[in-house]
Order: structure tokens, then C-alpha cells, then sequence
């Protein structure tokens, strides 16, 4: 496979992507968004039931499975584990060529694609590696993050979940809490605390996780939009492998930091900053309510506009250090703050246009669906790193202003 990928070109390549994608799926229609027609909901995060949910699942895996068959599963990736061993310049151009077709969403498989499996590809060891990544990308199973823990937040390093060695087993003790998608996740990435008598930093150790083995117990946490995206996690006297440590053991804040440089530059990057989307809904509300003429909130709006180019401009930096293959620095806590910015002022101002309409539901379209992105917006201002902790790494490591006082005497 390792010749192949060496012979074939952009232009080849490009054709081999087209051919597949013409053959197994149909053209997105020319989308136009009509203010009064179709859905009129506008939220952070889909509310979706368990049904709902494992539909998706299952149809994010059938395709999954088809495109990793065809050669275009893991792109980038290297050919012992199932990869095709390609430059990251023709993940982008499968990319851009698949945007145009209509294919099942692939959201199940976000953190096991953009987090954990690089973290394995990291720090895993070889039967693991074996065990995981060629699943992971070929859509055969489904990964989450367990880090946050309800005694601790942000404060990854102050975990309490514990693991203790018993010969050639580690058992897993703690629980975890806003963890995105372990009710339908296969394993997990955890972190846990395998020396108490070290520095807080220097006694974790990360896991991979069976999600489905005796003991581990996943229980729905309701949020105020009324959806239940989110998960708390218990573990009680779980058996993990020996060799299902990832790193060394007490090096787990270096696979930690893995993983969260590579959240951050899902979240942060990739256009993610920008939020559009909302914007410009948003913008034909306002149209539709006559609140254009309105200074302030004209004001309110150009602001809106300029925070979201910014934001944008960001995004593309920290992409173009990554394609240099260079590792990006401050852009991705910048990204990740920017993004719960601007949708903190897109939920200010909805909520300023709208009034009433966005708390009671009156029937009129486009107004009272905007109560789900007003109430979603908090919990991304926790998710991937909380507003104080981008701004805490902002002011130390790019500022260089003095850390933040600890509270402990």
C-alpha cells in the first residue's frame, strides 16, 4: 500500500474521491435558507432521544465502514494500522470533495477520530494500537473522553478516579462527569490517579477503557435545554489490562496534554470560531423584525461581525501552521475562547431582539426556537477547557503575567 500511496497524485486522487463518492451518494441540493420555511430551531448542541441517537450511531458507522473499504477511512494515517499513508493535503481535498455530496453524519465518531486515536497513535502500545485504531477509523467502534470529574472541573490534575496495580490488571475506582457520548462509546480514554503521594501533576496515569465492562455504569445528565448530551460515568472496581496504559505510568498529564491540544484544534479551529451560521440567521430575524433600524442594536450586530472575522482569521493561522506541519501555539486556546465569545454575544443579542418571544412560545417562526442556543451556550463555555482556564494559559504562557494565586497557604 505504502508504493500506491507514493505513486498516486493530487489529480488521481482527486478522480478516485469523485468516482467513489458518485457511485455510493447523491448531490447536496443548492441549499437557501428562507426565513419562515423549514425547521426554525437554532441550538448549540442536538437534542436528540435515544432512538434518535442510535440511528445516527448506526448509520455514522455503515459509512464509516464503506469510505474506510474504498481507501478514503484514514487518509493521513500510517499503513501499518490501516492508514493510507498520504499526505495531509489529500485529506483536505477528499475533504472538500466529499462537502458536496450528502453523507451520514459522522458527530458519534468526532472525539474518537480528533482525540483519542491520535493520543493511541501517541502514546499507545503496540497491542493496543492494534486493538483500536483500525476500528476507531473504520467506524467499527466508538471512543469518548473521561477526564472531568465533579469534585475537580477543570482542574484535570486534582482527578480523584483511582487506579491501583494488581498484578497484571489495574482496577478503576471514581467517577467521571460531562462525558460527551459514553452512552454509545465502545471504550474510553481515561485519566486516573495511580500514585496519591506524588505532586498532583506527576501521579496520574491514562487508560484506555472498556466502556462496556463490568462495573461501569453510565447514567444521562439532563441539561436545562431540556436534552441530555452529556453523561456522568462511574467506576466501580473496573479491570483494565496492563498494557491498556497509554505513556508511562505517572505520565499521564503528558498524554492529557495530547489530547487536549487536539481538542482545542477541533474545537477552536477549522472555522469552528467563526459560527456563521447562527450570525447570519440571526441577521434575517432581525430583517424580518424591523430591528435593523435600531442603532444599538446595529451596534450590537457590527460587533457581532467583526469578533467573528477576527475569530476567523485566527482559525486559518492555526490551520496553516498545521498543514505546515508546524504545532500550533496560543491560536487554539484564542480559537476555543473566541468561539463561547461570539456565542455569548450572538445568544445577548438574539435574546435583545427578540424580547418575550425568545422565553414564550407564541407560534410565530423564528423566535421562540432561538431559546435553545441561548440555553446551550453555557455549557461550551465549560466544554473542552472553561473560559477562565483559556484565559489563565493566554495570560501566563503568552503574557507572561505571574500565575494565578492557588487559594492554599
Amino acid at each position: 500500500m505504502a508504493d500506491t500511496a507514493q505513486a498516486i497524485t493530487e489529480d488521481e486522487f482527486r478522480a478516485e474521491a469523485l468516482a467513489f463518492l458518485e457511485a455510493n451518494a447523491k448531490p447536496k441540493p443548492e441549499e437557501k435558507l428562507v426565513f419562515g420555511e423549514g425547521s426554525d430551531e437554532v441550538s448549540v448542541l442536538p437534542e436528540r432521544t435515544p432512538e434518535q441517537d442510535a440511528r445516527e450511531v448506526k448509520a455514522a458507522k455503515v459509512w464509516a465502514q464503506q469510505v474506510f473499504d474504498a481507501g478514503f477511512g484514514w487518509i493521513t494515517g500510517p499503513t501499518e494500522y490501516g492508514g493510507r499513508g498520504l499526505p495531509a493535503s489529500y485529506q483536505r481535498i477528499y475533504q472538500s470533495v466529499e462537502s458536496k455530496f450528502n453523507t451520514a453524519s459522522q458527530s458519534p465518531r468526532m472525539i474518537g477520530l480528533g482525540m483519542i486515536a491520535p493520543t493511541i497513535l501517541a502514546h499507545g502500545t503496540e497491542p493496543v494500537k492494534q486493538a483500536y485504531l483500525q476500528k476507531l477509523w473504520r467506524g467499527e467502534i466508538i471512543a469518548c473522553q473521561l477526564f472531568s470529574e465533579p469534585s475537580n472541573g477543570s482542574d484535570l490534575a486534582g482527578v480523584q478516579t483511582r487506579a491501583i496495580l494488581d498484578g497484571d490488571e489495574w482496577i478503576l475506582n471514581g467517577q467521571k462527569v460531562w462525558t460527551s457520548g459514553a452512552h454509545y462509546s465502545d471504550i474510553g480514554e481515561i485519566i486516573c490517579r495511580t500514585d496519591p503521594d506524588l505532586p498532583k501533576h506527576q501521579g496520574l496515569s491514562a487508560f484506555v477503557v472498556n466502556m462496556k465492562a463490568p462495573g461501569v455504569e453510565v447514567r444521562p445528565l439532563r441539561q436545562m435545554t431540556g436534552g441530555a448530551s452529556f453523561n456522568e460515568v462511574f467506576f466501580t472496581d473496573v479491570r483494565v489490562p496492563a498494557d491498556h496504559l497509554l505513556g508511562d505510568v505517572n505520565s499521564g498529564w503528558t498524554v492529557a496534554l495530547t489530547t487536549l491540544m487536539n481538542e482545542r484544534a477541533a474545537i477552536g479551529g477549522g472555522g469552528a470560531a467563526g459560527g456563521s451560521g447562527a450570525s447570519n440567521r440571526l441577521l434575517d430575524l432581525m430583517r424580518h423584525l424591523g430591528a435593523t433600524t435600531n442603532p444599538l442594536i446595529r451596534q450590537e450586530y457590527a460587533n457581532l461581525y467583526i469578533n467573528l472575522q477576527v475569530a476567523r482569521w485566527n482559525s486559518e493561522r492555526a490551520m496553516s501552521k498545521i498543514r505546515a506541519g508546524q504545532l500550533p501555539g496560543p491560536e487554539l486556546s484564542i480559537g476555543k475562547l473566541s468561539l463561547t465569545e461570539n456565542m455569548r454575544r450572538t445568544a445577548e443579542l438574539a435574546a435583545h431582539v427578540l424580547g418575550p418571544r425568545i422565553t414564550a412560545d407564541s407560534g410565530e417562526w423564528g423566535t421562540y426556537g432561538w431559546s435553545q442556543f441561548v440555553l446551550g451556550v453555557p455549557g461550551m463555555r465549560v466544554a473542552g477547557g472553561t473560559d477562565e482556564v483559556m484565559r489563565n494559559i493566554l495570560a501566563e504562557r503568552v503574557l507572561g503575567l505571574p500565575k494565578e494565586p492557588s487559594g492554599k497557604s
